[in-house]
């Protein structure tokens, strides 16, 4: 739980810094609907995170197992397939953008294998594997 603080504070010591200097990341212009569903996706994709962090910290991997490949990995792709091309996300991303976002959805279908095991340790190790893809795209891009 410490180090969680200390990540906290490091993560939002690194926001600020990069609110002081100019967004040099790259902007991607979404049509309107797109926009809404990826950005109401990203805040699910939070809770998610949240959820499956709370669910390995008090041991229940089954579940987090469970909640990673529906929630974040291969299973859950494709949630907008039914909706018009102008509110799916994915066809409006660059191709390198795209790109990380699949690797993010494999990542956590690994993580849901390796939790599946039982095995705590090399679940707790497979952990960042879950925000690698996250931290990467949101580094590299931005909708404004």
């Amino acid at each position: 739980m410490k180090r969680l603080g200390v990540l906290f504070l490091s993560a939002m010591a690194i926001v600020e810094a990069v609110a002081q200097t100019e967004d040099m990341r790259e902007l991607v212009k979404f049509p309107p609907a797109a926009e809404v569903n990826l950005r109401l996706e990203m805040r699910n994709n939070l809770r998610a995170l949240n959820d499956i962090l709370s669910l390995v910290a008090d041991g229940k991997l089954a579940e987090a197992s469970v909640a990673a490949e529906t929630e974040l990995g291969q299973s859950a792709m494709g949630k907008h397939r039914s909706q018009p091309m102008a509110a799916r996300p994915g066809p409006h991303m660059p191709q390198a953008m795209h790109a990380i976002g699949m690797d993010g959805h494999k990542a956590a279908s690994e993580f849901a294998r390796i939790a599946a095991t039982g095995d705590r340790d090399k679940t707790l190790a497979a952990l960042p594997s879950l925000t690698t893809a996250c931290v990467a795209c949101h580094y590299s891009y931005r909708a404004r």
